[in-house]
């Protein structure tokens, strides 16, 4: 059923399971830069919907990454709704505040993302050859690693990160003729810009 043909777009058939894990990316990350809570519930059906995506198209060093980001969603989920002491939202006291990352924290994501990616991007290119972009596409798959952890702590940094995926994937995608992931990753990008600005509000009142 989601290998149901929907419509072509550019020359490529769009699938089901292509459209339904859009939207729910789409809604996830909307409703996480809305401040609220049910971005994890979507989240859940969103790494299921990943899972089977990957699993049907054989790709399978993404569809091991999906229990990854599982286990991120479910500390998220836990870390938003039970805060530590000192760690309360202004505005609802059972809600985690937003914080930053210190310019040290900063440093070490950044040196942390450079090996990783170097490793997995090495990792890849003798894996799987017929892979035209292993180091972007492993620099991509670890800053989304990281975007999810710090949105999981909700981190206002986690935003930058999304931009640069965001970025990062437009190109990834433009470059082999994806264009329905173009435009989504387009509509990610302008969330983030939005998500970033409201976080600071949130970060500023809680200061």
């Amino acid at each position: 059923m989601f290998d149901t043909v929907i419509f072509s777009l550019a020359g490529r058939p769009v699938l089901l399971i292509d459209l339904v894990s859009s939207v729910l990316g789409l809604v996830c990350v909307f409703l996480a830069g809305r401040n609220s809570k049910y971005n994890f519930w979507v989240g859940y059906l969103y790494t299921a919907a990943l899972f089977f995506l990957f699993w049907s198209r054989n790709l399978y060093a993404n569809l091991l990454l999906q229990p990854v980001s599982l286990s991120i969603n479910i500390i998220g989920h836990y870390r938003w709704t039970h805060p530590r002491p000192g760690e309360h939202s202004s505005e609802h006291h059972g809600s985690l505040k937003v914080s930053m990352l210190s310019w040290t924290e900063r440093g070490l994501a950044l040196v942390g993302v450079l090996l990783v990616a170097g490793l997995w991007g090495w990792t890849l290119d003798r894996l799987f050859p017929a892979d035209p972009h292993p180091y972007l596409d492993s620099c991509v798959t670890v800053l989304i690693l990281l975007a999810q952890l710090l949105s999981a702590l909700k981190k206002w940094d986690c935003w930058v990160v999304w931009l640069l995926v965001n970025v990062a994937q437009i190109v990834l995608h433009l470059s082999v003729g994806n264009v329905l992931m173009s435009i989504v990753c387009a509509l990610y990008l302008v969330n983030g810009v939005w998500s970033l600005a409201s976080w600071m509000k949130l970060y500023q009142k809680n200061g």
